[in-house]
């Protein structure tokens, strides 16, 4: 995926703007501009054929471990205190650097940048690519995050208390009920679109916008489907919980409040904001 950080650059949507007022043409709202710039991205993305939208997000779902690796790290080497959760919610935000850096595709940006062009032109057809698009990366990111999970547990590589850490953090995300997975991943769905619709003005400060959203999220413990499968995944694998555990209690209400909060809210309220000033 061509992702946020390679969006429009904040110079680049001014010098638009610029020239549209000096030809005598609406000069756009910032806003409008950022729409306008994720937009395009949406539609090239729309347009990839589906064996790179795969190998991408197989890439992204084997980058989004290293949340689940630094966070367990960090967890088995702080104590069990309030200082020890704030430090070791840092770990968090690795996979996310690693994937929005490197490009790769990750589904739940996916819920913003690709809806804006079915939003603008709303189509059969761009539907469809759409629901196709999901499809691919969400499959890419999950195959991704369960080889890493299985390889975690058993390449001989990590101590027993290290493991533990892992596991505890599994455990600690099977402790909500559905409706707390559903609620909690409106939230995240929001705050991880939230994000992508600020990369494209952050210029330099990207890193900082990608570790304070995600911290946030790690801080709240809000449910995110890609990184929340790796850690229940790796239970799964470890014989402490069962497939449909998996599917029923964490993925499909994760899955679902993840789409409703990135969607089918700040998707939708931005673009109307946007649609509401021209």
């Amino acid at each position: 995926m061509s992702h946020p950080s390679n969006l429009t650059p904040p110079s680049r949507v001014e010098d638009d703007e610029h020239d549209l007022h000096l030809n005598g043409g609406p000069r756009p709202s910032s806003a409008a501009a950022v729409h306008e710039s994720i937009r395009e991205e949406g539609e090239k993305e729309l347009k990839r054929a589906a064996s790179a939208l795969f190998w991408s997000a197989l890439a992204a779902g084997l980058s989004m471990s290293f949340s689940m690796l630094a966070k367990g790290l960090l967890h088995a080497r702080l104590p069990d205190s309030d200082i020890g959760y704030l430090v070791e919610s840092f770990g968090y935000t690795i996979g996310f650097l690693v994937v929005i850096l490197a490009r790769q595709q990750l589904f739940t940006e996916n819920t913003v940048t690709a809806v804006l062009p079915v939003m603008s032109t709303p189509r059969i057809m761009q539907f469809l690519k759409l629901l196709k698009l999901w499809g691919v990366v969400l499959i890419g990111n999950l195959v991704g995050v369960a080889i890493s999970a299985y390889a975690i547990l058993y390449m001989p590589v990590f101590d027993a208390e290290t493991h533990q850490a892992f596991l505890s953090l599994g455990h600690h995300i099977m402790e909500n009920t559905g409706g707390q997975m559903f609620a909690k991943g409106i939230i995240a769905g929001w705050m991880i679109a939230t994000m992508v619709w600020l990369l494209p003005a952050a210029g330099g400060a990207k890193i900082w916008v990608i570790l304070i959203v995600t911290y946030l999220v790690a801080l709240g413990g809000f449910t995110h489907i890609i990184v929340g499968s790796t850690e229940v995944m790796y239970l799964m694998f470890a014989g402490q919980a069962s497939l449909s555990e998996y599917l029923f209690h964490f993925a499909l209400p994760t899955l679902a409040g993840n789409v409703i909060g990135g969607t089918f809210i700040f998707a939708l309220i931005s673009h109307a904001q946007v649609r509401s000033d021209t």
